[in-house]
């Protein structure tokens, strides 16, 4: 596994990040969710001068929208043997992101370790069940087998017909709204300048000269890197070179919050079944989530939507018919058609990326923030990263070798 970044000897003054129009600077990121903040962290702390710019408030949209899982074995599917590799490194690195972060902002973000549980609710649900864990299990992740009876004893509130359930105790949860603030606040303390409400017009890449990006207000700014780390927007940015384009597009996910007694919830794990995700919170908040739409960017919320999430809860957790519902919304994950994310450069020297985290974003902040600032810094990316930069969808040429004339 690589080392954590630690930069945090290093300093910068946040009157050294004001600059006048035009002026050339280290980097701009465009994007305020918890990959663009962790990124910036990581910079201004080893002394970069950094801005970051977000047209609406940090952390509000696909950050706002998600359940904090931090979920890599529960979540690992066929074929994500090497994204494997990237969300445990990043399973290691929370918890010292977590100290390291309290210190930089005073603020501790809720984190949960109960572990995670994805359940069969039915025998015929138990054989594919049973793959799933032969599957995950094969990779060496620590996973544990529970029959129906276990599985009720450590959750007495589900089903009874639950009949099988592998047990993850490694995959975590932190509340994702807390980080975002959290994140926004080290980024600030270190230094980094924070412009919010800020809408990009246009950007202007240049192969051998600085990037400048120009804002809808007019202003002008120009930067030795530039790091787009705007999520399933990235790929829409004005100006971007086509080169640089990540094939990225939204998937629309729609979620709901139910309010538990918090002395006596429902549930104390992460649950999972084959319709929703349940993710409880200390506050007595039940996470019930999430769609996957093809919608583009429509952010409705409909009636078929929450009623697939209530009715896929209700399978598992039966009380919640008279829980309260508190809120629901909907959000954008950023997906490519591996869904692994697009980390470091581009074909435009000065020019990096930092999307398509599909449902990782959470988990995968620490890492992310380590690997662009390593690269920044450094001019080397990571190795568990290497795989997963824009490289990969370069189409195979298809150029054969012509056969040589033969004469008569």
């Amino acid at each position: 596994m690589e080392p954590a970044l630690d930069h945090a000897s290093e300093g910068s003054n946040v009157a050294d990040t004001k600059h006048r129009n035009g002026e050339r600077l280290q980097t701009v990121i465009i994007g305020g969710g918890v990959c663009g903040l962790a990124i910036g962290w990581q910079l201004a702390e080893a002394g970069q001068q950094v801005t970051l710019l977000e047209r609406e408030r940090c952390g509000q949209a696909a950050t706002h929208a998600a359940a904090g899982m931090l979920a890599a074995a529960a979540e690992c599917e066929p074929g994500e043997e090497q994204l494997l590799q990237l969300t445990r490194w990043a399973q290691e690195l929370w918890p010292t992101f977590l100290d390291r972060l309290e210190a930089a902002s005073g603020l501790r973000p809720d984190y949960r370790d109960e572990g995670t549980l994805v359940v069969a609710l039915n025998r015929d649900e138990v054989d594919r069940l049973r793959f799933r864990h032969d599957f995950q299990s094969a990779l060496g992740l620590p996973l544990q087998w529970l029959e129906g009876r276990e599985v009720r004893e450590r959750e007495p509130h589900l089903r009874q017909s639950a009949a099988a359930a592998i047990y993850s105790l490694e995959d975590h949860q932190v509340d994702n709204r807390q980080l975002a603030e959290g994140l926004k606040r080290a980024f600030v303390n270190a230094g980094g300048e924070l412009r919010e409400h800020t809408e990009v017009a246009a950007l202007d890449c240049p192969e051998d000269s600085a990037k400048r990006i120009h804002l809808a207000n007019g202003e002008v700014l120009q930067a030795e890197h530039l790091v787009l780390a705007a999520g399933a927007w990235t790929r829409g940015l004005p100006g971007l070179p086509d080169a640089a384009k990540p094939p990225v597009r939204p998937l629309k996910g729609q979620s709901l919050a139910l309010q538990m007694d918090p002395a006596a919830p429902l549930l104390e794990h992460v649950l999972w079944t084959e319709q929703v995700y349940c993710v409880p919170r200390r506050d007595g908040r039940l996470i019930i989530g999430a769609t996957v739409e093809e919608r583009g960017f429509d952010d409705s919320v409909t009636a078929g939507g929450l009623y697939a999430l209530i009715e896929g809860a209700r399978r598992a957790l039966p009380g919640i018919e008279d829980l309260p519902l508190l809120e629901s919304w909907s959000g954008f994950r950023p997906g490519c058609r591996d869904d692994a994310p697009v980390l470091g450069s581009t074909p435009v020297p000065g020019l990096h990326l930092a999307t398509g985290h599909h449902r990782n974003g959470i988990l995968l902040a620490p890492v992310t923030g380590h690997c662009l600032a390593e690269q920044i810094l450094t001019g080397e990316m990571p190795e568990a990263a290497r795989p997963f930069s824009l490289a990969r969808f370069k189409p195979r040429s298809t150029n054969r070798k012509k056969p040589l004339l033969q004469s008569a």
